[in-house]
């Protein structure tokens, strides 16, 4: 994007935080970095916009988690733009504004500038023999296979670990890749806990508004199955 003259700010927020809530922009110190950790750094969820409280990342009793970029806990935000609550449904309103704060369900690490950087969405989090693997975390990873165009990944159900990735992917036009060269492509690159059992090839469920639909691919992975979490 830079390479064409657009200067790309990265904003997130959620349907009830009515639009963004945090900005991420450029740092003056980032601009004499490689590109591509300019890119990482740019790629960050930043911070809170005036009209909100900072954001924090908190751990389930609601305690900050260190600004170390490691430790992982889940947003929480408050401010002007924060709804006020789900229309008539009080359990769900509660439940989301435990400790007086509102809570994403988007899990995330806090760096030492202040910038929170998401790693997965809590029920998107795969636990494969007791260890936390971020689908986020393996998709960024295969998208820089220059076949590939995009990817989805789920836990689904494992006889021993209770659950293991699996990787839905969308090639490029015209590109060609075996399941075997993905995964090995991933292994070169992440702990190979990380990275998928199987990859499937062909276009990805989505909404009208081109949101990957990973339920749908849920649904079809368990069948069968009496819950969505695996023994081990």
């Amino acid at each position: 994007m830079s390479e064409l003259n657009f200067r790309v700010v990265h904003v997130y927020g959620l349907t009830e935080t009515y639009g963004p809530i945090t900005v991420c922009p450029e740092q003056e110190a980032w601009r004499e970095l490689p590109l591509e950790q300019r890119a990482k750094y740019l790629a960050r969820q930043g911070q809170a916009y005036v009209s909100a409280d900072l954001v924090r990342v908190v751990d389930a009793e609601l305690t900050d988690v260190p600004q170390d970029g490691q430790a992982m806990g889940e947003v929480i935000m408050r401010g002007n733009n924060v709804m006020s609550g789900y229309y008539q449904d009080q359990a769900a309103t509660s439940k989301a504004f435990a400790g007086g704060w509102f809570h994403s369900g988007d899990l995330a690490v806090w760096h030492p500038d202040g910038n929170i950087e998401l790693r997965d969405r809590g029920k998107d989090v795969i636990i494969s023999g007791g260890e936390n693997i971020s689908s986020i975390e393996v998709e960024q990873t295969i998208a820089a296979h220059p076949a590939v165009l995009e990817c989805a990944v789920i836990g689904v159900p494992h006889p021993h670990w209770g659950e293991r990735p699996k990787v839905f992917v969308t090639l490029n036009k015209g590109a060609t890749a075996t399941p075997e060269e993905i995964i090995a492509f991933c292994r070169d690159r992440l702990a190979h806990y990380k990275c998928p059992d199987a990859v499937e090839f062909g276009p990805l469920p989505k909404t009208s508004t081109g949101k990957i639909q990973k339920f749908v691919l849920r649904d079809r992975e368990w069948a069968g199955h009496d819950k969505r979490i695996g023994a081990t």
